[in-house]
């Protein structure tokens, strides 16, 4: 996505509009260079080609770590419990495994939500329990 806006912007720049997203980049891009080229240094087209053909080699090189995460999350177990679950695809299943290792390291679900920061970690001693905040590491 940032490397169809970077276009999108460099051919607004140029006074080119086509609409956003992938597929009208796929349709309309071939057209307006050939529009460009008659206003145009040769040298500014080549570069916009560049970043036009390197959109598709993205998209090959993801489809690739996607097929590859497909096939380590079917040799995992831990990975494939994960896939059970609706809304859990490959890419989270390992994700998920990568972050938390042994799955007995945590004594509950709510200890591993606390860990990744999906919800308020909790500390206490002598049966208080205090709730602290939700990490903002991204996790």
């Amino acid at each position: 996505t940032a490397q169809i806006n970077a276009l999108h912007g460099t051919l607004l720049e140029f006074g080119e509009t086509i609409h956003k997203g992938r597929a009208a980049m796929e349709r309309e891009f071939p057209e307006a260079l050939e529009r460009m080229k008659e206003r145009l240094p040769p040298y500014l087209i080549m570069v916009l080609e560049n970043q036009y053909n390197r959109l598709n080699e993205l998209d090959s090189l993801i489809e690739d770590i996607e097929k590859q995460l497909t096939s380590v999350a079917r040799q995992n177990e831990t990975c494939k419990r994960l896939l059970d679950i609706p809304g859990v695809g490959p890419l989270i299943a390992t994700a998920a495994v990568a972050t938390m290792g042994e799955a007995s390291a945590f004594k509950s679900g709510r200890e591993f939500a606390a860990y990744v920061g999906l919800v308020p970690k909790q500390t206490g001693s002598g049966g208080k329990v205090r709730l602290l905040g939700i990490s903002k590491r991204g996790d």
